[in-house]
């Protein structure tokens, strides 16, 4: 599988990304080719710009966004990616916000994480933070990316879609 990486930051580059740095990482220990990672101030238009250029790359089949997910005036990321998607998997946002409530309690509730598909690529939208991106990447994504996980996954709808 090919997959995108864009962190949103007001604050970090790539040197001091350590979620992108991570999940990277982690990306290319399950075997997946990491087909381009970036890192954009936090900016709707310029996230939607990134994104939608993604969506249209027939090789990209899953696209991960670190960042702008939370209430303040600048996280937009959620409102960038939205209405790029054809369907959303509203599930993953629930699970991620049961699952980080476990370490975090009630500030979960502030997380906005989301996925989705958009013109046949998954989409996920995630919080900034390590624990965050670990968590969804751990419990969520790569069960879901792999062929291995029953009684279903998302990796045997990639032909399908």
């Amino acid at each position: 599988m090919h997959i995108t990486l864009l962190t949103l930051s007001d604050t970090r580059t790539l040197a001091t990304d350590t979620s992108g740095a991570w999940l990277a990482q982690a990306i290319g220990d399950a075997g997946y080719t990491l087909q381009e990672r970036t890192l954009i101030k936090d900016d709707i238009y310029a996230c939607r710009a990134v994104v939608s250029r993604w969506v249209a790359d027939v090789q990209v089949q899953v696209i991960i966004t670190t960042g702008g997910t939370g209430v303040t005036g600048r996280d937009g990321t959620v409102e960038a990616v939205r209405p790029l998607l054809d369907k959303e998997l509203e599930g993953f946002g629930e699970l991620f916000r049961m699952i980080s409530y476990q370490h975090i309690g009630t500030s979960a509730m502030q997380s906005r994480a989301l996925a989705g598909l958009a013109n046949r690529t998954f989409e996920f939208v995630l919080p900034g933070s390590l624990d965050a991106v670990q968590t969804a990447w751990q419990k969520l994504i790569a069960p879901q990316l792999s062929a291995d996980t029953k009684p279903c996954n998302l990796a045997q709808l990639v032909s399908r879609l």
